[in-house]
């Protein structure tokens, strides 16, 4: 935070009266589910972006980037342009607030994360989510949690143009220290789940593999989705999205849809169960067998909605070979991005020593590790006088 104030004071010439932080998030389990009306169960973690700020007395916003060391400045009052760069994801929030309120005042920002671009841990969400808090507060637009993430999902869908769930901006959004939501993403109904790890940690393993085929494969995925409810419609089956299939509807449904739109379903369907037995795995403290739903997940996602790839595989395969690790699975949308494994807090200097080592001779590439802890979402605090 030092460092940004002092940022801050160089480029705006007078102190920050605000502090802003909202941390990334890791979905442990429940993934492509969520533009399918299904389960997810994603924790808040503590790798985030912090920002400070100082409300103006014009419409005028000027942001700096120190991580692209870069500022962006625009006018609320004029018509907001796409620039396909970071500062889309404020500019659409700054849209969507329009919608709800009077969004006539703007602010000097300063931002800087340490939170992995195209990890899939959520900076998009994360930085739509501090920005929603910031310029809802000081144009005093009176939102809950839940509306922000709202808001900042159509922000991602309308502006920026990415047809995302509300998985990531409710995580980053409504996160709990110690604890895991369990999110229905058709009615929003969420419980928040306390993390019975016992002497078992979270680790994070970024492949730092680029993502080049994560948002057109996602798009085809939805489509492939869409396109089975569609067929099953025809066929009598009374569902409004793939939320509405059961397991033992799988058999019969086979016979009805091309294989590759089965092999969708079957994940989507299945890879739901899962979210639902986890859930009450960890209340009952059956960390365990979490675990191993974790490596379920992680199979399915590989052999049925097809979004794994080799670097994932190999971290997954090279977790799973230390002893004290329970589960290993990618996360987020696949192609690339992170592994999230559960791992004994003995365990985790060998883990991340031997699984660095092999994955480096497998891959020639050098993962990041994250020892993740679960944490609250997105904050805004006024800074005290004396500082």
């Amino acid at each position: 935070m030092n460092e940004l104030k002092e940022k801050f004071k160089e480029l705006f010439s007078q102190k920050a009266t605000i502090e802003l932080r909202s941390p990334g998030r890791v979905n442990l389990i429940g993934e492509h589910t969520d533009y399918n009306d299904g389960f997810v169960f994603p924790a808040a973690i503590n790798l985030e972006i912090k920002g400070v700020a100082k409300p103006r007395n014009d419409s005028k916003i000027n942001v700096f980037s120190m991580d692209f060391n870069e500022l962006v400045s625009f006018e609320l009052s004029e018509e907001l342009k796409k620039e396909r760069n970071w500062s889309d994801y404020i500019k659409g929030v700054i849209n969507e607030l329009k919608n709800v309120g009077e969004v006539k005042r703007g602010a000097d920002i300063v931002f800087k994360s340490n939170l992995p671009v195209g990890s899939g841990l959520s900076s998009s969400a994360a930085f739509e989510v501090i920005n929603a808090l910031l310029f809802s507060k000081i144009n005093d637009i009176n939102l809950s949690p839940v509306d922000i993430a709202l808001l900042c999902q159509k922000a991602e869908n309308n502006f920026v143009g990415v047809n995302c769930g509300i998985m990531d901006q409710f995580a980053v959004a409504l996160g709990k220290n110690d604890s895991a939501i369990f999110l229905d993403t058709k009615t929003l109904d969420y419980e928040i789940v306390p993390l019975n790890m016992n002497e078992y940690k979270i680790i994070i393993s970024n492949t730092n593999k680029p993502r080049e085929l994560s948002s057109s494969a996602y798009n085809e995925r939805r489509k492939q989705c869409e396109k089975a409810v569609e067929i099953l419609k025809k066929n009598g089956y009374k569902i409004n999205s793939l939320r509405d299939v059961k397991s033992k509807d799988l058999s019969k449904i086979k016979k009805l849809l091309p294989e590759i739109n089965f092999k969708r379903v079957k994940h989507v369907v299945e890879e739901n169960e899962r979210v639902l037995k986890s859930v009450n795995l960890l209340k009952d403290g059956k960390i365990k067998d979490f675990g191993k739903l974790l490596n379920q997940s992680h199979t399915s996602l590989k052999n049925f909605y097809e979004v794994s790839c080799k670097e994932l595989d190999i971290l997954v395969e090279e977790a799973l070979k230390i002893e004290g690790t329970i589960g290993s699975r990618m996360t987020g949308a696949g192609f690339g991005g992170c592994t999230v494994s559960i791992v004994k807090e003995q365990s985790i200097n060998n883990f991340i020593e031997i699984v660095g080592k092999k994955y480096y001779e497998r891959t020639g590439l050098k993962p990041d590790f994250y020892v993740s802890e679960a944490v609250n979402g997105a904050e805004i605090f006024q800074i005290k006088e004396e500082e």
